[in-house]
């Protein structure tokens, strides 16, 4: 097994360059070369990756290709190769499910870099990919979690938790639904701070004007539009967008997170 302790590492002098996400839905042909880079790297043999990758295509492996290299190796490559995006990523995860402990710490933490050197929107998170967003979209999900979590706003965590998966189905994201969830989240947060256990968001805005500074509260009855007319009442042709879903769970993971510290300062 090769060291993952480099010398850069050892000495401090590493620097992951985080590139602009670009890579979504593919998985680049770098990406599925890599793959069988860090498997092999934990000493284990093409045969070990065939026996994955088989399984998750459902396919036999070829009985003609009995030596590890070139012939069981090629046809690894061959099934990373040709196989859909998103088979990719699931490939990925079995991965990680058949690996022990050690081993699986290395592989997900090379995966993770390549993820972030090469642009691709994804990350590893307890055994599984996740939608990743850029450092603003990560530190707001990121601390939206801790805080209620604190805040013990479990069904809020939950919404939030809930609008992540929906942004990381394969092969399509569930737009709507992560949307829906984000704002449930901010819901039920206002909830929690009014003491108003069933008006909308948008009742609760006007209910409560001192809630939210005036004239962020604004802004907050305008995510409320939004979200309604995307994420409950879409219409023909109006189907939001990727990055609009990623914009809306950003945005109201920030204010929730306001509030749930604002709710903690009360007891």
């Amino acid at each position: 097994m090769i060291n993952k302790e480099t010398f850069s590492k050892r000495q401090g002098l590493f620097s992951l360059k985080e590139k602009e996400i670009t890579v979504r839905e593919d998985a680049p042909e770098g990406l599925r070369g890599f793959i069988k880079m860090a498997f092999y790297d934990l000493n284990k043999n093409p045969s070990d990756l065939r026996a994955i990758t088989s399984r998750v295509l459902k396919i036999a492996p070829d009985r003609n290709n009995w030596s590890e290299y070139p012939n069981i190796d090629w046809e690894v490559g061959q099934h990373l190769e040709n196989c859909e995006w998103y088979i990719v990523y699931d490939i990925i995860e079995v991965i990680i499910q058949k690996l022990d402990p050690k081993d699986k710490e290395i592989f997900i933490r090379e995966i993770n870099e390549y993820f972030i050197a090469n642009g691709i929107g994804w990350k590893i998170v307890n055994g599984q990919i996740e939608t990743r967003g850029d450092k603003v979209f990560e530190t707001a999900v990121k601390t939206v979690v801790s805080v209620l979590e604190t805040a013990k706003l479990q069904t809020a965590k939950t919404e939030i938790r809930e609008a992540l998966n929906d942004l990381s189905r394969r092969p399509t994201p569930d737009i709507t639904g992560a949307i829906q969830h984000s704002l449930a989240c901010l819901e039920c947060v206002t909830r929690e701070i009014t003491g108003d256990t069933k008006s909308t968001l948008g009742d609760l805005m006007k209910k409560y004007p001192g809630v939210i500074p005036t004239p962020l509260d604004q802004a907050v009855t305008k995510i409320w539009g939004f979200t309604s007319e995307q994420g409950r009442h879409l219409r023909e042709g109006k189907a939001p967008e990727y990055l609009e879903a990623e914009l809306v769970v950003e945005v109201t993971s920030a204010i929730a997170t306001y509030l749930g510290k604002k709710l903690a300062e009360q007891f």
